[in-house]
C-alpha cells in the first residue's frame, strides 16, 4: 500500500516536534467542543458570506469554503526554505516572460521554438516589445505545493494570470484566532493580516514613473464572479476602489475612473478578469467588462495592470516542465523546489507510459488552467 505522507506524526508515527503544542492542545480539548467550534465556524462564513461558486457542477453553485479546524504547521526553518524556493521560481518565470515577449534568448539556446510561442492560446502578441515597469509581468503568483515526506515539497503547479484564494486564508485565520484564542497564545504563530497591505504596496511600487501617490483600483467582472467575494474583500482591506469595466475610461492614452466629483486618474490596475475580456479594441470584440483604450494606455506606459495580459504563457502546463531548467538558464542555480515528475504525452513513449499507469497518475490538458480539463485516475 502507498505511504502517505502525516504531516502531524510522520511516517513512524510519532508527533513531529512542530506539532507538539498542536497535539497537546488536541489531546486536552473534548471532542463535542470540535464540533461545537466547527459548526460555529460554519456559522460566520455562512453570515459574512465567504463563498465561492463552482459552474461545472449541478445545484447550487455557491460553496462555503472548506475550514479544516486543525491547522497544518510550518516551522521557521521549513517556511524560510519555501520562501528562498518561492522567490527563486518566479523570479524566474517572470524573467522567462520578460524574455519571450522580448530577445527570446531561450530560443536561440534551443529550449523552445518562436512556433511554440507564437501558437500558444496565451500568448499575447500585443506585449510583444512592451517594457512593463520594473521587468514584472506576475505581480500575484499562485505557486500550488503538496508535501510528500519531512523535507519533501513538490510544485504542483504555476498560477500566473490572476491567481485566486488568499482571502479565504486571511478569513481561516481570522476565524480562528476568534474561535481558539487560547491555542494562538500558547503557540507562537507568524502573523498574516499585513497580506493587503503589502498587496497595495507592491501595486503601488509598479505605478508609472513620477506618481507619488499612485491610485490604485481592483478590476472586476462582477459580482456573478466566482471569486467575487475575494475582489470585494481584497479592495476593502487595502482601502482602494473596486471597479468594473464600466466604472474606467480611457482619454488621451491614460485611464480615469468616473466618480461623483468627475473623472479621476488611474495607475494601477490590480485586474481579475481575464486577457481576452480586457480591452474590446484589442481582444475580444463582444466584451463588456474590460475598458476600450486600457491596452493602448498600458503599451504607453500610463497605466500598469497587474498581472501583465499574457502572463499566463507562464502557468501553461507543457511549459511547468520547463521550469527547473528555466531556472538553470534564467538564474544559474539550481532549483529548490521540485516539480512533480510530468511526462508530454505529445512524446509517444511519454504516452505509452502514461497510459499503461493511468491509474496511478494525474492527467491535466496541457493548454488548460488551474483545475479545468483535469482528469484524476481513469475516472
Amino acid at each position: 500500500m502507498q505511504q502517505f505522507f502525516d504531516d502531524m506524526h510522520g511516517l513512524d508515527g510519532e508527533v513531529r516536534a512542530a506539532y507538539a503544542a498542536i497535539a497537546k492542545w488536541l489531546a486536552e480539548t473534548p471532542p463535542d467542543v470540535l464540533a461545537t467550534k466547527r459548526e460555529e465556524a460554519e456559522r460566520l462564513f455562512r453570515r459574512v458570506g465567504i463563498t465561492f461558486a463552482v459552474y461545472s457542477e449541478g445545484g447550487d453553485a455557491e460553496r462555503l469554503i472548506p475550514f479544516d479546524i486543525i491547522p497544518r504547521v510550518l516551522d521557521a526553518e521549513e517556511w524560510a526554505m519555501l520562501e528562498r524556493g518561492l522567490v527563486q521560481r518566479v523570479a524566474a518565470l517572470n524573467r522567462f516572460l520578460a524574455d519571450i515577449y522580448g530577445p527570446r534568448e531561450i530560443v536561440r539556446a534551443g529550449k523552445l521554438t518562436d512556433d511554440q510561442i507564437d501558437a500558444h492560446p496565451a500568448y499575447c502578441a500585443q506585449m510583444q516589445g512592451v517594457t512593463v515597469p520594473g521587468g514584472v509581468y506576475t505581480h500575484i503568483a499562485g505557486i500550488d505545493l503538496v508535501r510528500t515526506g519531512a523535507n519533501d515539497f513538490y510544485v504542483l503547479e504555476d498560477n500566473c494570470r490572476t491567481p485566486s484564494g488568499v482571502s479565504y486564508m486571511l478569513e481561516n485565520r481570522s476565524v480562528m484566532t476568534r474561535l481558539f484564542p487560547e491555542l494562538f497564545a500558547r503557540v507562537g504563530v507568524a502573523p498574516v493580516a499585513r497580506y493587503p497591505q503589502d498587496l497595495l504596496a507592491t501595486l503601488q511600487s509598479v505605478a508609472p514613473a513620477g506618481e507619488e501617490e499612485p491610485s490604485v483600483v481592483v478590476l472586476t467582472p462582477g459580482q456573478f464572479n466566482s471569486a467575487y467575494y475575494e475582489h470585494s474583500f481584497l479592495a476593502d482591506e487595502m482601502g482602494v476602489e473596486l471597479v468594473e469595466g464600466i466604472d474606467l475610461v480611457a482619454r488621451d492614452k491614460k485611464i480615469f475612473m468616473r466618480t461623483t466629483d468627475g473623472l479621476k486618474r488611474v495607475h494601477v490596475i490590480y485586474r481579475r478578469i481575464d486577457d481576452d475580456f480586457l480591452d474590446p479594441l484589442v481582444f475580444r470584440a463582444d466584451s463588456e467588462l474590460g475598458v476600450p483604450g486600457l491596452m493602448e494606455a498600458y503599451r504607453e506606459g500610463n497605466v500598469t495592470l497587474a498581472n501583465a495580459p499574457g502572463a499566463g504563457m507562464a502557468d501553461d502546463k507543457a511549459i511547468y516542465m520547463l521550469v527547473p531548467e528555466m531556472i538553470r538558464f534564467y538564474l544559474g542555480e539550481e532549483p529548490i523546489l521540485k516539480n512533480v515528475p510530468t511526462w508530454d504525452c505529445a512524446n509517444e513513449g511519454a504516452l505509452a507510459y502514461v497510459l499503461d499507469h493511468l491509474d496511478e497518475l494525474v492527467v491535466k490538458e496541457a493548454r488548460g488552467s488551474g483545475g479545468y480539463g483535469m482528469l484524476v485516475g481513469p475516472h
